[in-house]
Formats: C-alpha cells, structure tokens, sequence
C-alpha cells in the first residue's frame, strides 16, 4: 500500500504532506571505515537521494582538445531556434565563430557544441567565405533539421571576449536585431540590421552553467529508519547519521560540518519520515476497526544483553501499538496480512510502561524507556531524540485509554479472609471484591477512593481505600497468584480514569 497524494481524501492528510520539506545541501559521505566524499544530499517530500556532480555533463561543457572537423546534426525549436550566437565572418577575416550557447535550448541539449567553434559548412555547404550577415541567413534558412560541419578554435576566446563585435542569436523567422546584438522576433521580414554586442547582466547569467546531479542512492522515507549511533552499539558518531530504507538501501555514514547543519538534516529528514508514516498509518486503520486502529508506528533500538561481554548492543524493532497490542516487528509490516504475524505481542493494560530517567540509563544510550509484561523479560528500548520519546508515551497512553475502555473490565482470582475470591476491576464502578461461586459482593469501592497501594513483590497485596464519607482509610489485603498481572492491569485502568477525567494527560510532560 503506497501513499499516493492526490488521492488524500482529508484536510489532515493534505497538511501534513504540506508541511513535508524539500532541501539540498551538500555533505561527505562514507561507509564509516574509508575516507568521505563529497555528495549532495536531496531530500524530497518522500525520498532521500545522494546525488554526485555529473562529470559527463561537466565534460559536456568543455571543448574538444584537438582540432579536428566534427559533423553535428542540430533540431530548430519552435521557440529559440538554435539557440546558438555567433561572431566574425568574411568582412572580418574571421571564421564564423559560435560565441555563445544559450542554457536548455537547441545547441545546448545536442552537447556537441562549444563556444569557439568555427561553422565550416551548414547542410554540405561552405560557409567560410560568407560574410557575417549572410551566414546569419543561411543558418536562419537552413530548416528544421540542420546538420553544421564544425572545428573547434581554442584562440578564438579573447576574441569572443571583445563586446565590440556583431553578434546575432539565432531564431527559426527572420527577426530583427535589436542594439544589443540579440535578435527580437518583433519584425517577420526584412533584412536584418547589424548592431554593437553588449552584453546585459542578464545575458552573462545566462551563461552560467548549472551544475548536473546523478541519483547514487535514493532512500524511501515510509517508515525510514535514521540513527545517529555506531549501528549496534550505544557510540554516537560525530556529527554524522544514517539512514536505511525499508527496500534495504542505505545512505552509509552521512557527515555534517558541524552539529547545527546535523540538527537542521536531522529535523528535516525525520519530520519527513515521521509525515509519510503517519499517513501509511491512516490508511492501514482504514482497514481497522476502532478498536484495533494504530496509535503509533516506528522504529526503536532494543537492548541485547551479552553473557560473555560487560556491554551491550542494540538492534532495531519496528514498535506499534494497535489497538490493544504493543508490537515489536523485526521488520515493518508492509501489508494488512502482516499485522497478524508479529512475533512479540504484549496486551497494553498488562504491561508496565516507564520512561528512565538519565540516572538509570544503563550505557550511553539516550531517550530509553522500559516495557514489562509479566512472564516475558522486560524490554530495554531506545528511541533517537527526545520529541520522539515523548511521541511514544504519549501514543502509550492513548493506546492504553482506549484498550480499557473497550476492554471495560477484568477479572482476577484472589484469596480474601481465607476464601477464594475474585477482584474485578470495571471501567465505570472501580474495584468490586465477591466470593467464588457465588454473587455476594464483598465489598465495593470506586477507583477515586484508592490511596494507595504495597505488596510484597510475591503473591501479597494491600489495597487502601477511604471510606467515602470519612477520612478513615480501610486497608483490604488479598493473596493472589497473578499479582504482577493484577498490578499493571490496575495502573492501565487508573491511567485511563485520570485521562477520563484530565484529556490534557495525554499530552506527554517527560521532563
């Protein structure tokens, strides 16, 4: 499923594919072992390209080193004739000279022409004789289809530099030429009359080649991943990132001058990659149910632990939450079909979400955050920039409301006074305790009364409720097997009874 902008059917989409950003620049590039080179980074609203100089197009611009006669066939355009001017002729002892090739026109786009040609014969026939007027003539009656006979005259130069001599720009009419030397389509007929050369800020702008770009690498920014580490590891390049596309191209090290530019690409290309994937997103949970839509998707860096070596390395995971399910590809799901065979599944309202603080990073990864689902190892994970980290969370507890809100209550088998019981913890009456096999509620108590909570890590909970008409705190302790369980399912319902009653807690404050 491919983005195709014109067929965004909201004012949301359209926005964002707006705001995407068009850049240039030029950076060094290597493949993190030999020495950079020099390329330009193109950076469009859904690619990444680096891009070297065209020496072909270059060569193109530089004469021929020997002087040998060349046959070259031109096409008149309806709009700019030949696009060529020329100097010199018969009454001046000279050949007939090209003294100038006009940028994107005829003489430009056959690339066998060059300033300092001498014209020797227009379609067969000799032209050497020809005085400069008639030589335009001949050229500008020459057809459609004309085939000049050349040979290149690298001492014609300080001539072509003089201003004082005629020069003619070359149309497919008979045209006037204006004081200027170039030739104005005003006038259909007659004679042409001959005029100073004086070239105009204009003209010398004109003559300045634009340089040519050939596409090395070209990157696909949907669901692109960038990282500024030593891939694998928790080392931070110098001034240098990397990008890999999800068609398995990649850019290599890309170095910046210094961390300013780095920050700039890094903004640019990531709001890119995180536009693009937002609206891949939208148009996966067009398949979805609301139940089952995606909160977020994107690329993290998981913790691998070592037996045998005292540090760890990194390796990336494709995390999505879906509906009710946190999901950690090892690469990201291209299709529908894909987003039922994920390996890693956890259920958002049994696992316990917490950003680390910088004190308790483990290595010298930053933005990390931890997920612990009872029964599985907890998950060590790292995104690359704060704003990042704070759009996890923040997608986090979104995810998390509404797997509750549709989830509306669970069940939990525990032991209360010495019975078997069960606590059930439901979305709109908060915490009801009843016996096993039979109806009778215990007790009852909405999840605004919980003050607090302790338990022994084992098997052991104590519940403190305030009675809603004192301050007295009535304290419940429960034995249950599933405490973990019971534990992260309750701070998911607390979570979404505080966002019921706050929505501004979905926004993310991370400090």
């Amino acid at each position: 499923m491919r983005i195709n902008p014109s067929k965004m059917s909201t004012p949301i989409e359209e926005k964002i594919y707006q705001n995407l950003k068009v850049r240039t620049g030029m950076v060094t590039v290597s493949d993190g072992k030999s020495k950079p080179i020099p390329m330009r980074l193109h950076l469009s609203m859904e690619v990444l390209k680096l891009q070297r100089e065209d020496t072909e197009a270059m060569n193109h611009n530089k004469p021929p080193l020997d002087a040998k006669e060349r046959m070259v066939q031109i096409t008149r355009q309806k709009i700019g004739g030949l696009g060529l001017s020329i100097k010199g002729g018969a009454e001046h002892k000279l050949p007939v000279l090209i003294s100038r090739i006009y940028k994107g026109q005829a003489a430009d786009q056959c690339g066998q022409l060059f300033v300092g040609d001498a014209i020797i014969k227009v379609n067969g026939e000799y032209i050497t004789a020809c005085h400069h007027d008639d030589a335009v003539n001949i050229l500008r009656n020459a057809g459609d289809l004309v085939v000049l006979t050349v040979k290149h005259y690298r001492a014609a130069k300080p001539f072509l530099q003089k201003n004082a001599e005629k020069e003619e720009k070359l149309d497919n009419a008979s045209s006037e030429v204006a004081e200027d030397g170039w030739i104005s389509p005003s006038r259909r007929s007659g004679s042409p009359r001959c005029g100073h050369s004086r070239h105009s800020s204009n003209a010398s702008s004109t003559s300045i080649q634009d340089k040519k770009w050939l596409d090395i690498i070209t990157v696909p920014l949907m669901m692109a991943y960038v990282t500024r580490y030593i891939f694998g590891t928790d080392k931070l390049r110098r001034n240098a990132f990397e990008v890999r596309g999800l068609n398995g191209s990649r850019t290599g090290v890309i170095h910046c001058d210094d961390s300013a530019i780095l920050s700039q690409w890094l903004k640019f290309i990531t709001d890119n990659v995180t536009g693009v994937t937002h609206l891949q997103m939208k148009l996966y949970n067009r398949n979805f149910s609301v139940g089952e839509r995606i909160e977020y998707m994107g690329w993290v860096n998981e913790a691998v632990s070592n037996s045998n070596q005292p540090w760890q390395s990194y390796r990336p995971r494709f995390l999505a939450l879906k509906g009710p399910d946190l999901l950690l590809f090892e690469t990201p799901p291209c299709n529908i079909g894909d987003w039922s065979r994920c390996a890693l599944t956890f259920k958002v309202y049994q696992t316990m979400f917490r950003v680390m603080k910088e004190s308790e990073n483990v290595d010298e990864r930053q933005h990390c955050f931890l997920a612990q689902s009872p029964g599985k190892s907890p998950r060590y994970l790292s995104v690359e920039t704060r704003q990042e980290l704070l759009r996890v969370e923040a997608a986090w507890h979104t995810a998390v409301c509404s797997a509750v809100t549709h989830l509306k209550s669970q069940t939990f088998p525990v032991t209360f006074s010495g019975r078997s019981s069960t606590l059930t913890l439901e979305w709109t009456q908060g915490f009801t305790l009843a016996y096993e096999n039979g109806s009778e509620i215990i007790w009852k108590y909405k999840f605004s009364q919980l003050r607090g909570s302790s338990d022994d890590g084992k098997s052991r909970l104590k519940l403190h409720f305030q009675e809603p008409e004192t301050i007295a705190i009535e304290t419940k302790e429960l034995e249950c097997t599933q405490l973990q369980n019971l534990l992260f399912c309750m701070h998911a319902f607390l979570t979404a009874k505080v966002a019921a009653v706050d929505p501004t807690f979905l926004t993310s404050t991370t400090p």
